[in-house]
């Protein structure tokens, strides 16, 4: 049996098995390879707040434990705007 996808992508690269036909798993491959709308580099936004802050001498998890009042002044002090960080912890 042949699928819809069979005369564009079997006996590709994408025919992973190599059997002319592009079953559901290698279709799944397509999809993420061609289809993908994520267009990020990879790296994670949370990664690069958390990489500034270790920079500035800051640590999520010790921002997370102080009250509002405290957080805004650390980070403050570290040279960045407190509202820009008001939906992160």
């Amino acid at each position: 049996m042949t699928g819809p996808f069979d005369d564009m992508f079997g006996n590709t690269p994408f025919d992973l098995n190599h059997d002319g036909h592009i079953d559901g798993g290698e279709w799944a491959f397509i999809n993420d390879t061609l289809f993908s709308d994520d267009s990020s580099s990879g790296i994670d936004e949370d990664d690069e707040i958390d990489d500034e802050l270790e920079m500035a001498g800051l640590s999520r998890d010790d921002l997370e434990m102080m009250d509002s009042d405290e957080r805004r002044e650390a980070l403050e002090d570290a040279g960045f705007d407190a509202d820009d960080f008001e939906d992160e912890f």
